[in-house]
């Protein structure tokens, strides 16, 4: 269960976009936790047959690589959306209104033309590996199993042009809140204290454990 977002709504253009990127990003999100527990199912079978039959699972490093690869990346525009990714804030969690604005600007900004370059480097390495007339429409193999890489090679590109998307989002969120000020805008993760953000990860571990409001055990 994931804690409430910090991103606000409204009925105005840029939130309605937001809304319609995040459930692509959700649903990228999902396939990456689906992905993450087939691989956990495959690491179960491989050592439960070589335990018991001593016959691995085929290929079972190669199906590994592929799906490292795969949920790596699907998950990224979501994170991005919702702030979860690990940055150093210790200045900017102090900064408020249009200057906090300008530092998130400017470093999504930053965030953005990396991204451009990433997407431009991926996609011709996808190519490399991808042809109709090849067997199985790949140049490029694993090396047990011969097990075709385009499809992973694909999803990075894929991935970080829905990042690219988000990344565009949130610029024009900040470039509005330059322009306008105040401290709550909408389409981008809003800045929580410390306190905050503790309270909304007791609140999830309570609900997971059958104590919705995260109250814990109230006995004496």
């Amino acid at each position: 269960m994931s804690t409430t977002s910090s991103v606000l709504t409204d009925d105005t253009l840029l939130s309605r976009i937001d809304r319609a990127v995040l459930r692509v990003e959700s649903v990228l999100n999902l396939g990456s936790g689906i992905v993450i527990f087939a691989l956990v199912v495959l690491a179960i079978a491989n050592v439960l047959l070589r335990k018991l039959l001593n016959a691995p699972v085929p290929g079972y490093i190669d199906w590994t690589e592929q799906f490292m690869a795969v949920f790596a990346f699907l998950g990224l525009a979501y994170v991005q959306r919702e702030g979860g990714h690990i940055r150093m804030d210790l200045l900017v969690g102090s900064l408020r209104g249009r200057i906090l604005w300008l530092f998130e600007f400017l470093s999504v900004i930053f965030m953005l033309l990396v991204t451009t370059a990433l997407i431009y480097g991926t996609w011709f390495h996808f190519l490399r590996s991808f042809d109709f007339g090849a067997p199985n429409w790949s140049t490029d193999s694993s090396i047990d199993i011969s097990l075709p890489l385009w499809p992973a090679k694909l999803a990075v590109p894929v991935a970080l042009v829905l990042l690219w998307v988000r990344l565009a989002i949130q610029i024009w969120a900040y470039g509005r809140g330059l322009r306008t000020g105040g401290d709550d805008i909408v389409a981008v993760p809003l800045p929580e204290d410390p306190a905050q953000q503790a309270t909304k990860e007791a609140a999830t571990v309570g609900a997971v454990s059958g104590d919705p409001f995260g109250k814990g055990d109230t006995r004496g």
